[in-house]
């Protein structure tokens, strides 16, 4: 049929193309009267023989194309729409840093981006906190900043999205530029500064699609048996992570997190302090032992003083940075204990520039370093850190992953879920179904089950 339909459309083109050619070529056989009379005439545009190559060649390819999509399944298609994105990724490696993070996260949000129709492998599954996650693969804070791209962001395959930071006033940040690339060695070094348009404008945002959500849902389930399981939390498909930190000039960190919290709380799965960003000045002397045990007391008497149905409030987890001492770690994993905290992201950028970072010029500009060279340094502070809570909270690893062995590297050092960024705007929406494949692969090699089986293998 589609066939038929290319030729029916081919004859067209050449029958235009016979009518319009007849008045060119005979126009030399005309008088001069008649000559000057064609020179008023609108000209008819005269393709050579390789624009006519091209074109014929282009409107082949076209219909091939909607032949061949008309006959394939619908994961080999998405398959295909994945794997094409990344003809993009050089046009984006062209732009400056932010620009490219601009339009990557416009482009999700207006949902131009490939939408994951393949399930998720079973043996990625699973649940933390109470919630179903169809996998442990995520996306840090700082790329959705404003949480303006949830759902194109979750379409792409990811187990959940952290947005964020996100601070009680809206903030500029640091001077541009403060994004720099170190495409080499795989790492950025960025000192943003908690860019952000403020809780109101998040709020807003997040209140429309949740309340779209809501609508989506109800008419799902009249449509959809009640005994299938279903993935996700406020954010849908997906977990939805808020990610709140302090503004620059606020003399009160833990006012600016419980007014996170008492705003913000109620369309998140689960909730983050950042007190770890190398480029707020003062925010990471909050990971000492008295500044975090009072700090995270308050924001937890805060989300405790809330209603909350049957579900219960959001966990509550503190993200470290990875340049901490063996003492710190210590008193970190104490005050977890202490107060039950629901979990640890481990970890945040590095002001460290380890080999071969070190030897790129890019490397003396200020900020945190993210990426392939972050991977050893957050991977050890990782498996540290589960040690010394005695696999007792779930972790989130996040610093270097780019594949879905490191991503496995990071399970059996003790994550229960990990976190990409840097590798992601790299390589694009294409990585994220190849992570969840090379993950899969990983488990069963060594013979797990599931994620929850290989959690911390190589700490026992």
């Amino acid at each position: 049929m589609a066939l038929s339909a290319s030729r029916r459309f081919l004859r067209d083109i050449s029958h235009r193309r016979r009518l319009f050619s007849i008045p060119i070529a005979s126009a030399r056989h005309y008088s001069s009267s008649a000559s000057e009379t064609l020179q008023t005439a609108p000209k008819i545009p005269h393709f050579s023989k390789k624009g006519r190559l091209l074109t014929g060649a282009t409107i082949g390819l076209v219909i091939a194309g909607g032949a061949y999509v008309s006959t394939v399944d619908e994961a080999t298609f998405c398959g295909w729409l994945f794997s094409a994105t990344k003809l993009v990724n050089p046009f984006f490696a062209l732009l400056d840093a932010e620009v490219a993070h601009r339009l990557a996260v416009s482009a999700a949000a207006r949902g131009w981006v490939p939408r994951e129709k393949r399930v998720d492998p079973s043996i990625l599954g699973l649940e933390v906190w109470g919630r179903k996650f169809s996998n442990p693969v995520g996306l840090a804070a700082g790329f959705d900043k404003n949480a303006e791209a949830i759902d194109g962001l979750l379409a792409l395959g990811f187990g959940f999205v952290e947005v964020g930071s996100v601070t009680p006033i809206p903030q500029e940040g640091n001077p541009k530029p403060r994004i720099f690339r170190l495409r080499q060695e795989g790492g950025i070094i960025n000192r943003c500064g908690f860019n952000s348009e403020g809780i109101v404008a998040v709020t807003k945002r997040l209140g429309a699609q949740h309340g779209k959500r809501k609508l989506d849902e109800t008419a799902s389930n009249l449509s959809s048996s009640n005994d299938e399981v279903r993935h996700g939390g406020k954010a849908g498909p997906g977990i939805l992570g808020v990610n709140l930190g302090k503004n620059k000039a606020s003399e009160d960190a833990s006012a600016d997190y419980v007014q996170g919290v008492h705003t913000l709380s109620q369309y998140a799965d689960y909730l983050v302090i950042n007190v770890s960003s190398p480029n707020t000045p003062g925010l990471r002397m909050l990971q000492g032992r008295k500044q975090l045990k009072d700090l995270v007391k308050k924001v937890q008497a805060a989300r405790d003083e809330m209603q909350w149905g049957e579900e219960g409030p959001p966990p509550l987890l503190v993200k470290i940075a990875p340049d901490l001492s063996k003492e710190d770690l210590e008193d970190i994993a104490a005050v977890a204990l202490a107060l039950h905290l629901d979990g640890l992201i481990i970890s945040n950028t590095t002001v460290s520039r380890p080999d071969p970072v070190s030897k790129n010029p890019v490397a003396k500009e200020t900020g945190g370093l993210s990426g392939k060279p972050l991977f050893n340094l957050s991977t050890n502070i990782l498996k540290e850190m589960y040690i010394l809570t005695r696999g007792k909270i779930p972790l989130i690893g996040c610093g270097g992953i780019s594949s879905g062995e490191d991503a496995y590297r990071k399970i059996r050092a003790g994550a229960t879920l990990v976190q990409l960024y840097t590798a992601f705007a790299y390589g694009g929406p294409a990585l994220i179904p190849q992570i969840k494949a090379e993950l899969a692969e990983c488990l069963e090699r060594d013979g797990f089950k599931s994620i929850l089986e290989a959690v911390g293998a190589d700490c026992r």
